[in-house]
């Protein structure tokens, strides 16, 4: 259950948040680029409480390796939380090419718009700072499915590495300065019961 969750929550995010750049394209910035990460932001919250209870909601290679790497996810499950990830971001890119084709037909991947080190230093950074206060990240699934799909790799590297990375060193970082162990509803809970019983 777990690796399906994955798959059909890869495949609805990025079917959401590619189809809103595609349509964005297709008819004259009617969504916007605000109007492209609210979508983004809304399909991850939407199916953060549909499967998150299932398979963690992580959507995402970067995160499913720097968990592992942090000791919070096992590695048994890496292989196969990865490929999950991917073949939903494929077969959602599959469906937007026979969805927008002919005259619609418009490339849904990332590619570099600077330079190769631009994007990586980007990429790594926005990584790094997601992933400590969200758990988010930039997604490798999201770029690897249009690319083949489409058949275009270019500087396809970069969005391999870099957030795996970033999202990887985010996430050590946050474990060493974090303060306690406790898990986050824990400290909620007692920092209530603090609040309630200072009032009386």
């Amino acid at each position: 259950m777990q690796i399906l969750a994955e798959v059909v929550g890869t495949y609805f995010l990025i079917f959401a948040g590619s189809a809103s750049v595609a349509v964005n394209t297709d008819f004259d910035k009617v969504v916007t680029p605000p109007g492209i990460s609210i979508v983004w932001g809304l399909a991850a919250m939407v199916l953060i409480y549909s499967v998150g209870h299932i398979s963690g909601a992580h959507f995402n290679p970067a995160v499913t390796i720097a968990s592992a790497i942090c000791k919070g996810f096992s590695w048994k499950q890496v292989p196969a939380y990865v490929a999950a990830q991917v073949l939903g971001s494929t077969l959602a890119a599959g469906t937007l090419r026979l969805l927008f084709s002919g005259k619609q037909y418009h490339f849904v991947g990332t590619v570099p718009s600077g330079s190769d080190m631009q994007s990586f230093v980007m990429e790594f950074i926005i990584t790094f700072y997601l992933m400590p206060i969200s758990g988010g990240s930039m997604n490798p699934a999201r770029t690897l499915g249009p690319a083949i799909v489409w058949s275009q790799y270019k500087g396809i590297w970069i969005y391999m590495v870099a957030p795996i990375l970033g999202a990887a060193c985010g996430a050590w970082v946050y474990n060493m300065v974090r303060y306690t162990d406790n898990p986050l509803r824990e400290i909620i809970k007692s920092a209530s019961c603090f609040k309630a019983t200072t009032r009386i």
